[in-house]
């Protein structure tokens, strides 16, 4: 799913339980990290639940490929709308985005509780920070 798609959707929602709803199913659609990639090391500090992050960069396109879990639902679900948001993007690119401000423009933020928006701007900063690794 595109990140158009998705903001689309959200857009649409009316009100949060909606929007909620959509996230939710987002998640669901999200594929689960097998066991073996669940470790330590992949795990994005600042974020009360576990969330795990990986980030390369497709040599051929020059495009960044994401792949993220978590324990929680609706944390996958923000996760999906962050992947989808740095799909296909140089490291460049990924590097001045911010997906903080994707999420506040479409209104999730102020429905967060504070510690689900300081985990999303820890999955942003890991992001940003890995992609200038890779410029």
């Amino acid at each position: 799913m595109n990140i158009e798609h998705i903001t689309k959707k959200l857009s649409d929602s009316h009100g949060w339980q909606a929007k909620y709803r959509e996230i939710m199913l987002l998640g669901k659609q999200l594929p689960s990290l097998p066991d073996a990639l669940k470790v330590d090391s992949a795990l994005v500090s600042g974020c009360d639940s576990k969330v795990w992050l990986y980030l390369d960069l497709d040599e051929n396109a020059q495009q960044l490929v994401l792949i993220a879990d978590s324990d929680t639902r609706i944390v996958k679900g923000l996760l999906a709308i962050i992947i989808a948001a740095y799909a296909s993007k140089t490291p460049e690119q990924a590097s001045q985005f911010n997906a903080y401000e994707l999420f506040e423009s479409l209104g999730l933020i102020a429905h967060l509780s504070p510690s689900r928006g300081n985990g999303i701007r820890a999955i942003v900063e890991q992001i940003q920070a890995k992609a200038e690794l890779l410029k």
